[in-house]
Parts: structure tokens; sequence; C-alpha cells
């Protein structure tokens, strides 16, 4: 088990400040924009189709990620990681799962809109299996490193959570779980936008982005994924510690998907409008 340790070398008070200020208001944006997707679900029935439970699992992911992220604001704040061991291994499992999640449920939405707009609507038992699919093999790889096929360590800073990278004996599962959790999924994502641009081009259909949430996928987790590959061939311990912390301060980008796919959509941006001013929606 991972334990409790000094900043390393390179790291002043300073940087370790601007790092948890980055991180706080990366979690506060994220819980803020999910919260408020999540809740104009709930309370617009309009908005209860299985197309935008997708949507709802997305931002419940990304509420995860955003309170990890939160916890390690607070950490990085106190320069030291004050909930022991067990609550590290917690704090691991729970936002492996939840940024695990937020990739299946990307490409979960990109299957289900080629689904909606090349074949026909989305049924509900569909989208269903696919958020239950995708939180239960979140789930599994993140407990994974709890069983000892990987190893949960702390980032450079030593105030939150990253998987080892740097214990050669886990070559296997550091090639294994980008490609099952990142490359399989960008995959998906890429084809399914890609048949749907080519159907919505022949049929005039109503354009929608069919760029942006690959892009955003690959530029949130792609240096992750880039940083697991890296230390499966070579030594990692030749990156700059500085360098290795980016990764971390990217993952909240997605959030803006999140609230692309929400906007993107007429119904549920009229939920999220009844939801800023509900006396003006009482009205109408």
């Amino acid at each position: 088990m991972a334990e409790s340790r000094s900043l390393p070398t390179g790291f002043g008070d300073l940087e370790v400040l601007a790092v948890g200020m980055v991180l706080l208001v990366e979690a506060l944006a994220g819980l803020k924009l999910n919260s408020l997707i999540i809740f104009s679900f709930c309370k617009n029935p309009e908005l209860r189709t299985p197309s935008h439970l997708l949507v709802l699992s997305l931002a419940l992911a990304y509420s995860g990620i955003s309170l990890n992220v939160l916890l390690a604001a607070t950490s990085s704040f106190l320069q030291h990681w004050p909930y022991g061991s067990d609550g590290f291994q917690a704090h691991g499992f729970q936002g492996f799962a939840a940024a695990l999640a937020s990739i299946c449920n990307s490409t979960a939405i990109a299957w289900g809109s080629h689904h909606h707009y090349c074949t026909h609507s989305l049924a509900w038992d569909t989208a269903v299996s696919l958020v239950l699919f995708v939180w239960l093999s979140s789930a599994f790889w993140a407990a994974l490193p709890l069983l000892g096929w990987g190893h949960y360590d702390y980032e450079p800073l030593g105030t939150c959570w990253t998987l080892d990278y740097s214990m050669r004996n886990f070559t296997s599962f550091l090639f294994t779980m980008p490609f099952s959790n990142f490359l399989l999924p960008l995959f998906i994502t890429l084809i399914s936008y890609r048949l749907m641009k080519q159907k919505l081009g022949k049929t005039g259909h109503p354009q929608v982005n069919t760029t942006l949430p690959a892009r955003m996928l690959l530029l949130s987790w792609g240096p992750y994924a880039l940083l697991y590959l890296y230390a499966a061939i070579t030594d990692v311990t030749l990156i700059s510690p500085k360098l290795q912390v980016v990764p971390a301060l990217i993952t909240m980008v997605p959030t803006i998907n999140t609230v692309n796919y929400a906007l993107g959509s007429d119904m549920v941006h009229r939920g999220i409008q009844q939801c800023l001013s509900p006396k003006r929606s009482e009205q109408d």
C-alpha cells in the first residue's frame, strides 16, 4: 500500500498551491455544470428518454470525477494526503471507475447517436443495458489494481492518485488497460460519428457536431493513455515530474463535452432553462 510522502524535489509551495487552485476551479465548475444537467433530467419528464439516459449517465460520471478532483485539490492545499492508506485506495478506485465510465459513456452516446440517426430510435432496454455495462465494466477495471493487477500510487505531487506506471511487473496491465478503455472506445466513437455524418449528408437531416466528441475524448484522456503506453515500453522517470502532472490537470476538459451533448438537444436545453428560471417556466 502507498503511504503519504513529502513533496518531491522540483516542486515548490507556490507550484503546489497553483495546482490546487486549478483543480479546485475545475472541480467546482464540473460539479455545477453536471449537477444542473442531472437536475434538469429529474425535473423535466420530457427528458426521460433512452437517448437522454446516456447523457445523464455521462453527467453522473463527470460528477464523480469532479468529486475526486475536489478531494485532490484539498490535499494539494494541505501539501500531503491526509486520509491514510485505505482512504487513498478508495480515492483511486472511485476516481478510476468514474474516469473509465466517462470514456465508455461517451462511446455509448456515439453508438446510440449512430443507432438513432442511421437505423431507428434507441429502445429503453438497449439504453439501460448500455448504462449497466458501462458502470459494471468500469468498476471491474478499477478493482483490478486492488486485486493485484496494477497498483494505485501517488501523482508526482504526492496529493492524489494515479496508476503506478513505474513498476515493470505491471507492464501487461499498462498495455491492456489503455487499449481496452481508450483506444477501442475512441475507434468506436470515430467510426460511429463518421457513419452518422455520411448518413446525414445523404438525407439532408439537420447537421449535428460529429467531430467535437472524439476530439475532446482524445484531448482529455489521450495524454494519460500515451503516458501509460510509454511507461510500458521504457523508463518513465525520463519524463519530468512536472510534465507527468499535466494529464491530471486536463482530465476535467471533457466537462465541456457533457454540456455540448446536453445543449445539443433542444429538449435538454429547455429543461436547463426551466431549472435556471423556474418562475418563468411556471408562467409559461
